[in-house]
């Protein structure tokens, strides 16, 4: 019990140094998860279940609509380091997102479900980069990783309330029915739009903007600097490689919701396996955080990568749904490593005037790989034209190899490189 009072401790202290903005910024991210998935998990369901659309669309749509972020979210930085203001821009790309989510109970064709999900993540372009940099404006340098991870935690343990919320739904509309109905998805859209306005409010009313800590001046210092890669750091540029070629295996979890129909799973068994990866997923984000601030943030995204290497192998050869039951929830156990770990870096690689913009570089490589990376998977597996492709495993066998030879570049390349910058 003795040896427990001081990790205790420091865990209690640490908590009562994270400032209001990241607590603020943190259950508007909760909200807004409760309200994107609950139906955003459902969407490929409802495309494939539903509009019978084919896996190539799916990973078309998926592609689309991560990559469109990547239009606003790089110019979104931009803007934020240029004004020296982060709320605004971050209040506006959440009410973009709220507004555009409605328009799904009206869906009939896959255009139109990605028209949605192209407004959807114009509105997450907008507010991803300057929310990253109002988060690490208002904490201290060796603070940055669990004041990341307490906001990775609770996006994603809205996420778990989300998908418990559409698991109910579905299942006092239509049982344990295999397949989606029209019907059921056209209600869990409506029941979304109350948290994602709620979220919406509280940011405005309850954040302020932040000045970097250990600056004078009020709020970050407005920038006439222009939008070039030559003036960032060569460790943040390298990083930002190795992200690209791992993303570039990274194709979109709808993949991972097929696989899981493919293998037998039903509709309500993929909401109760997506609540548990969440959970998992939520538990190991602020534990995850505090780690990267002792430790270092490489070491922790090089265990999640390999995590993800052995996790994506394993869908590959999955044979029964208590593989995927056990691969779907250790999968959790990935993005805990790695989502708040990695924001923490690239605050710790570049100075507070350019974060934004960086973060809008960081997030637009991830979404602009997302578009090759979906497009690849759905090719992979179901082929294109006359080809009928590899089958269910090959993306999976595919990632899994980028995510090692990711790995790999990020043990060995990425040090040197960092020590004769550093020198």
């Amino acid at each position: 019990m003795n040896t427990l009072e001081p990790a205790m401790k420091s865990a209690k202290q640490e908590l009562r140094a994270i400032p209001r903005n990241v607590w603020v910024v943190t259950a508007t991210s909760f909200l807004t998860d409760v309200s994107t998935e609950m139906i955003m998990n459902l969407t490929p369901l409802f495309l494939a279940e539903v509009l019978g659309v084919r896996t190539g669309i799916i990973g078309l749509v998926e592609g689309v609509a991560e990559t469109t972020a990547t239009l606003t979210k790089i110019p979104s930085g931009w803007l934020s380091d240029r004004l020296g203001r982060r709320k605004w821009l971050t209040v506006a790309g959440y009410s973009l997102s709220t507004l555009a989510k409605p328009f799904l109970y009206f869906a009939t064709s896959w255009l139109w479900v990605l028209g949605v999900r192209f407004a959807d993540r114009v509105g997450k372009g907008i507010r991803t980069a300057p929310r990253d940099a109002l988060i690490a404006d208002s904490v201290q340098a060796h603070h940055r990783g669990i004041a990341f991870g307490l906001h990775r935690a609770g996006d994603t343990a809205g996420a778990a309330c989300g998908l418990m919320a559409a698991l109910i739904i579905v299942w006092t509309m239509q049982g344990s029915t295999l397949t989606l109905a029209r019907s059921t998805f056209q209600t869990v859209v409506l029941v979304s739009v109350f948290p994602a306005m709620l979220a919406v409010l509280l940011l405005a009313v309850g954040a302020r903007e932040a000045r970097p800590v250990g600056k004078s001046d009020r709020t970050v210092q407005p920038t006439t600097r222009q939008l070039s890669l030559a003036d960032l750091d060569m460790r943040f540029k390298s990083f930002l490689l190795i992200v690209v070629l791992f993303t570039l295996g990274n194709s979109s979890d709808a993949f991972l919701i097929l696989r899981a129909r493919e293998r037998g799973v039903g509709v309500l068994g993929v909401l109760l396996i997506l609540v548990a990866f969440n959970l998992v997923y939520a538990l190991v984000s602020g534990p995850a955080g505090a780690w990267s601030d002792r430790w270092g943030r490489r070491r922790l995204i090089v265990g999640g990568w390999l995590a993800y290497s052995a996790i994506y192998l394993g869908f590959a050869l999955a044979e029964t749904t208590w593989h995927i039951v056990a691969l779907f929830i250790s999968y959790g156990l990935y993005y805990g490593l790695t989502e708040g770990v990695a924001r923490a870096l690239v605050a710790d690689l570049v100075p507070a005037e350019q974060r934004a913009t960086a973060y809008g570089l960081f997030s637009a490589a991830v979404g602009l790989t997302a578009l090759p990376a979906s497009l690849i998977a759905g090719v992979l597996w179901q082929g294109l034209g006359a080809w009928q492709g590899w089958g269910a495993r090959a993306p999976f066998v595919f990632g899994a190899c980028l995510a090692l030879l990711s790995v790999l570049l990020l043990t060995f390349w990425w040090p040197s490189l960092e020590r004769k910058v550093i020198a």
